[in-house]
């Protein structure tokens, strides 16, 4: 049986993050990963010529990043892009109103005005909730209060439910009253012309990294753990980073023996899960404004594909990226391609009846990926944000669990992959990890191997 000091499970950006840093303090590291590739729900598709984020595609807010900052040490090209967040001002937007019209100045301004209102009570409604109030009763409390007109009560309400399905991946009445107190951007956002997965590529250069490998098995002991793979080989190690999705851990594919503990297992079955795929389409010319980030319909209109971004920076060419989340997301997901193209270019032709047939398209259908079994995780009616934090163990000073969900302050993330990693790492030395000088171990890598 082959012996290290850690094996970690799953190379996407936390796994080649903890990693890394233990490699780099002398430790000898395997990292086993259940996919073809590095990079798990970072995903860039480059088939077609240049990068398609399948996955993660937003730095959500880089004031006081230190994801930010990494990118920066290692000199990978950013695009500003700050609609990541869903939000209804700042950067252009071109609404369309409940009939598929554009929307003059003046009813933009009172929409805008109606959400900021209808999210100021909501702030009041959520700080007064009791357990177990979902953000549906919440929303619903703070709508009743606004005074609004029935059918700007109703645009709101939709733009309510949109904002948990894109944040979350969630239906908005499966998600807790506090489900979206973190979601606070500070800062710009922005995008990766190459691609996002050209960070935990480069973080995982040089590791031990053995693809198509899944774990099955991992079994504590009394000198650490025993890992096993699906197909028969066992590693042994003193510990254990486990930064599988929780979709994954949820659907109880890996075995602990013994079982973990309610410390760990409670977050995990307490937390959700959250489905959010992502649909690109090419076209062979851009009929929609030149400074238009995006293009959003309101009420009726936007039930389904309600905002549609403009990504055409990447390529060079027309493209328009939609998501189809949470409940929506999950049905449209046993869908054909060509069915859900059709029902997309549907919608969208109701706000431009000219648009004419992509030449290209990506579609996701993260639900049905046996390695993630979902998007990312949030906040579920039952679970709190210690949750997140809990689920990071460690378990008997051997297993420690690490990735976006075990990370309180900003879930869903690369970010909180990374700093999860990070934590990992410092947890198992016993010593601090020095951010800036990770990052320039890795360029100072890179330049010795000419890579």
């Amino acid at each position: 049986m082959s012996t290290y000091d850690t094996i970690v499970i799953g190379a996407g950006m936390s796994g080649s993050t903890a990693a890394r840093m233990l490699v780099d303090e002398g430790r000898r590291v395997l990292v086993l990963e259940a996919r073809d590739r590095i990079g798990g729900r970072m995903h860039t598709d480059r088939s077609a010529g240049f990068p398609v984020d399948l996955g993660a595609s937003w730095i959500h807010g880089i004031d006081d990043s230190p994801l930010w900052d990494l990118v920066q040490a290692l000199d990978i090209p950013t695009v500003e892009y700050t609609v990541g967040s869903f939000q209804v001002g700042g950067r252009p937007i071109e609404n369309f109103s409940d009939e598929g019209t554009p929307m003059d100045a003046a009813a933009t301004a009172q929409w805008i005005a109606d959400v900021d209102e209808a999210d100021r009570l909501l702030v009041e409604e959520i700080a007064a909730s009791s357990s177990g109030d979902t953000y549906l009763d919440v929303t619903e409390r703070a709508l009743d209060r606004s005074g609004f007109t029935p059918q700007r009560i109703d645009e709101v309400r939709e733009f309510f439910r949109h904002r948990v399905e894109e944040q979350c991946g969630a239906w908005i009445g499966d998600l807790d009253a506090h489900g979206l107190d973190e979601d606070a951007i500070d800062g710009d956002e922005v995008i990766f012309p190459r691609g996002y997965d050209e960070l935990p590529r480069r973080i995982a250069a040089g590791l031990d990294v053995r693809l198509d490998t899944s774990v099955t098995h991992v079994s504590r002991t009394p000198d650490g753990a025993v890992v096993t793979t699906a197909d028969g080989e066992e590693y042994e190690a003193r510990s254990v980073v486990v930064t599988v999705p929780l979709g994954v851990l949820k659907a109880g594919v890996i075995d602990f023996a013994p079982p973990l503990p309610d410390s760990i297992a409670g977050p995990i079955a307490r937390l959700g899960m959250g489905v959010f795929n992502k649909i690109f389409l090419q076209f062979p010319d851009r009929f929609w404004a030149e400074d238009s980030y995006v293009l959003r319909a309101l009420g009726e209109a936007g039930e389904h594909w309600h905002s549609w971004y403009d990504v055409s920076d990447v390529s060079g060419i027309p493209t328009l990226l939609t998501f189809a989340a949470g409940p929506f997301g999950r049905r449209m997901q046993e869908l054909s391609d060509d069915e859900i193209v059709a029902d997309a270019l549907d919608s969208l032709r109701r706000l431009y009846p000219g648009a004419a047939e992509p030449t290209a398209q990506w579609i996701t259908r993260w639900g049905q990926d046996p390695f993630s079994v979902g998007s990312y995780s949030h906040l579920a009616v039952g679970s709190s944000h210690h949750d997140h934090d809990q689920l990071a163990g460690p378990v008997d000073g051997v297993l420690h669990f690490a990735g976006e969900a075990t990370w309180g302050d900003e879930p869903a993330t690369v970010g909180a992959a990374f700093y999860s990693g990070h934590r990992a790492a410092e947890r198992i030395l016993g010593a601090p990890v020095d951010l800036i000088a990770f990052a320039a171990r890795i360029s100072a890598r890179e330049r010795s191997t000419g890579s």
